[in-house]
């Protein structure tokens, strides 16, 4: 295996999900990669192991009822952000926004974060304030 920069190595990794197409997952994940899918809330599921990890992916990235896309990649040395949005509808507002969070050592991810905004019954912080007084 050629040494891969992180952005190339994001860039497939990326494409994978832009395309529906799990393919190159498995050249792209480490043997002791660990992933944390943004839900549920409020710590997410945890994956670890390329195999659990390949799973992971190949799942989202073939399922076809949704669409990804990278809003922004930004790259400093093995680290990289993708800011993204995925739409799972043709509404609007039929979509959340999220960050990734992704480590690569040697060509290979090695940690992927995903963190997203999405809509909760949770109040704001201070929203119940007035109602109990001071």
């Amino acid at each position: 295996m050629s040494f891969r920069s992180t952005a190339e190595v994001v860039h497939r990794f990326n494409r994978a999900f832009i395309d529906h197409d799990a393919s190159s997952l498995p050249d792209l994940i480490a043997e002791d990669c660990v992933m944390e899918a943004k839900e549920p809330a409020p710590e997410g599921t945890r994956y670890e192991g390329r195999a659990a990890c390949l799973e992971f992916c190949r799942a989202l990235a073939e399922d076809r009822t949704g669409r990804f896309d990278p809003e922004a990649v930004v790259v400093t040395g093995e680290r990289a952000t993708v800011r993204w949005q995925y739409r799972f509808g043709d509404g609007p507002a039929d979509f959340i926004r999220g960050v990734t969070l992704v480590l690569v050592r040697d060509g290979l991810i090695v940690e992927s974060l995903g963190y997203g905004k999405t809509t909760s019954d949770f109040p704001s912080a201070g929203a119940g304030a007035g109602a109990h007084g001071k």
